[in-house]
């Protein structure tokens, strides 16, 4: 079974990809999808990894780990999750099922539609009970860690790594990491 910090979002690409390895500029991911397909990602790629993104709630934020738990416990009880060729009603119904403070501004139906589909593709390659414990042990962590006081976490950027002899990769930014606090 998979693990969230092993499975990346990555920018204009539809899909998850799972991180299989790493070079000096980049990643080597495979398709989630079932084509097996494996390639490098370049130097100038964004990718987010799954176990650091977060959905808009009227509140704050909500980890992803704890959505996909949530719509798995649902979909035990009788939730539907829709496909891509579904109405659009039928994701803003599927989220406010899962994520009823979700912020209706800042959450778009495209948001939604990659939430189903990403669901789709994780079903049956991750361990919710797995993410479920991590999730409980992080929050009753933050609870004991709320006494005391915070320091401030700034984002991460990953700088690439020049290859020999070519000025025009130094220092480009391959991706913004946002750590939650």
């Amino acid at each position: 079974m998979l693990e969230l910090k092993d499975i990346v979002a990555i920018s204009g690409m539809p899909g998850l990809y799972h991180v299989i390895g790493q070079r000096k500029n980049g990643l080597i991911v495979e398709a989630l999808d079932g084509s097996g397909k494996k390639f490098p990602t370049a130097p100038t790629t964004k990718v987010s990894i799954l176990s650091d993104i977060a959905m808009f709630t009227l509140e704050g934020e909500e980890k992803l780990a704890d959505i996909l738990v949530r719509i798995k416990e649902k979909e035990t009880t009788g939730l539907v999750v829709p496909d891509k060729k579904s109405e659009d009603k039928e994701f803003s119904q599927f989220l406010g099922d899962v994520l009823p403070n979700y912020d209706n501004e800042r959450i778009y139906l495209s948001d939604m539609k990659k939430l189903a589909t990403w669901y789709g593709l994780l079903k049956e390659k991750i361990d919710f009970d797995a993410i479920k414990k991590t999730t409980e042990e992080e929050n009753s962590a933050d609870v004991k860690a709320d006494s005391k006081p915070k320091a401030e976490i700034k984002p991460k950027t990953v700088k690439n790594t020049a290859v020999k002899g070519d000025s025009k990769s130094k220092g480009k930014s391959v991706g913004t990491i946002r750590k939650m606090a």
